[in-house]
């Protein structure tokens, strides 16, 4: 049945409303979607969550490519267009839709099945065909609309990009340095990412055996990072320390790095840096890890 009531009622001792309408017979069912992380704060939070969704369901949102999944998508595609009452695919719009949702998913043996974002690069991408006056959408028009999505969420791309050409942040990509490296990071802004280079660089000295972490020094290293850099120290520990104390202190720092560092990501570009600092070895600043 359904109630109406006041919160300031439900939580107050004395009630003011002198008459009450009469509870209305309701039976319905309620189905909540939603992420998981979300389903699990509510359980966690609310005690009666549970008791009143008690049957719950997950769902994957990426399917393993395989010929099956390419049969199921490529009919999908095909609903979405009747649906949508937009231009059909050719083989190679089908082929380009598919590595979309290949990059989405992040893992090359997997599709993304997030109907919504599919749904959206198909209306773009048939702007274009249109626009271009084809019949069927291919895989040009599909790469258009990727390139029109950069170039509206690509402002700090291209600013990072000036700043490196302008020699403001310095990157090397030419020739040979001892104990410097530079790491490819990802930054995701929203719905966008793309990639970073950040120069990496070790120095070593006498000392006690331990690696130091500037980032986490200052404050600037988040946990997973750290953890990374401390399992770095242990290998240098039972590689090069297995029948005599290391008698040396080695330091790595992500230089003009003015924002967190978080991730383990960067564990082997740092691990190239220390050994070709170790060595004496000269890296190659045409490679980015």
């Amino acid at each position: 049945e359904v109630r109406i009531e006041s919160a300031s009622d439900m939580y107050s001792l004395a009630s003011t409303i002198s008459l009450e309408p009469e509870p209305i017979p309701l039976q319905t069912k309620v189905v909540l979607f939603g992420e998981p992380i979300t389903y699990y704060m509510l359980s966690s939070l609310d005690p009666d969550f549970q008791g009143l969704f008690k049957a719950a369901a997950e769902m994957e949102d990426v399917v393993d490519w395989n010929a099956q999944s390419e049969t199921a998508f490529a009919r999908q595609i095909a609903a979405i267009c009747r649906q949508e009452e937009i231009s059909h695919l050719d083989p190679t719009g089908v082929a380009a839709i598919m590595e979309q949702a290949a990059r989405q998913a992040d893992d090359a043996e997997k599709l993304s099945i997030r109907i919504g974002k599919i749904s959206d690069l198909l209306r773009e991408s048939d702007y274009w065909a249109r626009k271009a006056g084809a019949d069927l959408i291919a895989a040009a028009h599909v790469e258009q609309a990727v390139a029109a999505r950069h170039d509206r969420a690509g402002r700090i791309r291209e600013k990072s990009q000036e700043a490196i050409l302008r020699d403001i942040i310095l990157v090397d990509t030419d020739g040979e340095k001892v104990g410097q490296i530079n790491g490819l990071s990802v930054l995701s802004i929203g719905d966008y990412s793309f990639g970073r280079p950040s120069r990496i660089s070790a120095s070593i000295g006498i000392g006690a055996g331990r690696v130091l972490d500037i980032e986490r020094e200052v404050e600037l290293g988040g946990p997973l990072h750290s953890k990374g850099v401390l399992i770095l120290s242990g290998f240098l520990r039972e590689r090069f320390g297995g029948e005599r104390p290391l008698a040396l202190t080695a330091s790595l720092v992500f230089e003009q790095s003015y924002g967190g560092v978080d991730g383990d990501s960067a564990s082997s570009a740092e691990l190239y840096c220390l050994l070709s600092a170790l060595a004496d070895a000269p890296i190659k600043q045409g490679f980015a890890v």
